[in-house]
């Protein structure tokens, strides 16, 4: 057991020298491809100005968004009225997405509760 923490130290060693010497240069490069993304000043008005754009952008993008929900609730609504034509296949499938879905909220609950399976800690 102590060989190999002495084995995992030497490792985070390792890599925190690399990022020591490599990372600056990893840094620049990044900023630098991405420069036109960067707005110059900085100051807080214009991250205010920015979030408010991205809160308005997304809020001008609810209309569209809602119509291609009702058109994939339609979608369900008509597979679910044509129920006895659809193929077992197809069945499995929707299947295995719904225990899929379902497992993923028993291990987000799982989380929730501090990674119990028995109830939530007081």
């Amino acid at each position: 057991m102590a060989s190999r923490l002495v084995q995992l130290q030497s490792k985070a060693t390792q890599a925190s020298q690399l990022v020591a010497k490599h990372g600056t240069s990893y840094y620049k490069q990044l900023m630098e491809q991405n420069k036109q993304y960067i707005q110059e000043p900085a100051t807080i008005e214009k991250c205010n100005e920015l979030a408010k754009q991205l809160f308005y952008t997304r809020l001008a993008s609810v209309p569209g968004r809602y119509e291609a929900m009702r058109k994939e609730i339609d979608y369900v609504k008509q597979l679910w009225k044509n129920r006895q034509d659809m193929k077992v296949e197809n069945l499995g499938i929707a299947a295995l997405f719904g225990i899929e879905c379902y497992a993923w909220y028993c291990a987000g609950e799982i989380v929730g509760r501090g990674f119990t399976f028995t109830g939530y800690y007081p």
